[in-house]
């Protein structure tokens, strides 16, 4: 049995990814900073398959010694979700800098330093799959956003060049880019910002996060063997 890290997997896409890995077959390590109501009912019903870990990624000081308890408690895994992130928004010029060092912590450090040490059991068995979750904003830019997409796009760069370091071994490394989706991340989007949004999609609605999870899912798998350094976008079309 194949097994996979997703990191931010309380809720939202993170959770939808995780229900949807465990209904494929994956055994998920659900990573995250408190369990959720909807997680710890799933892991009720399937605990065979899922199980959780509690982890703050802003403390990035210890991820070294967190991703050792987890390769020697579930053994060498297959695959990891880097899906944590802040979605801290504000004008730059008012933005402290306290939330930008956050910011570029769990957004871009926690997952470079995730995917350091979980790679190497992934080396050893010349196999495995790294998915870093970036965003659409990394490429279109959005108002207030600016942090927030530096930190995206880093995950694209991160991708392409991690792509070939570790290809030789028969692990592949890619992004995926939502659009906007219905989850507590957009959830302050109402009235005609949202319906602004909706009409930019040719399909005239948004994305929805086991769209995005479907996504994963299938580069998790071995049909998604020839695909690496690539980025997916999921959004509905808004970005044609």
């Amino acid at each position: 049995m194949k097994t996979v890290v997703i990191t931010g997997a309380t809720r939202g896409l993170g959770l939808a990814t995780a229900l949807q890995a465990v209904t494929e077959g994956y055994r998920v390590i659900a990573v995250g900073r408190n369990l959720s109501n909807e997680l710890d009912q799933a892991i009720k019903q399937k605990p065979e398959l899922l199980s959780f870990e509690q982890f703050d990624l802003s403390n990035v000081e210890k991820i070294h010694e967190f991703a050792t308890y987890i390769s020697k408690k579930y053994g060498r895994l297959w695959g990891l979700v880097n899906n944590a992130a802040l979605g801290t928004d504000g004008v730059l010029a008012t933005l402290h800098e306290k939330d930008i060092g956050q910011l570029i912590r769990v957004n871009v450090e926690a997952p470079i330093l995730l995917s350091k040490y979980l790679l190497r059991p992934m080396l050893m068995n010349r196999a495995g799959r790294i998915i870093n979750i970036s965003s659409i904003i990394a490429t279109t830019g959005f108002s207030g956003l600016s942090v927030y997409g530096a930190t995206k796009a880093a995950m694209s760069g991160f991708t392409r060049s991690l792509s070939r370091e570790v290809g030789k071994a028969g692990i592949t490394v890619n992004t995926i880019a939502p659009g906007y989706m219905e989850t507590d991340m957009t959830s302050g989007l109402q009235g005609e910002k949202l319906e602004s949004i909706k009409r930019r999609s040719p399909l005239g609605h948004l994305a929805k996060a086991e769209d995005v999870a479907h996504a994963v899912t299938y580069l998790l798998s071995d049909k998604a063997s020839n695909i690496t350094g690539s980025t997916i976008t999921v959004d509905a079309g808004s970005t044609a």
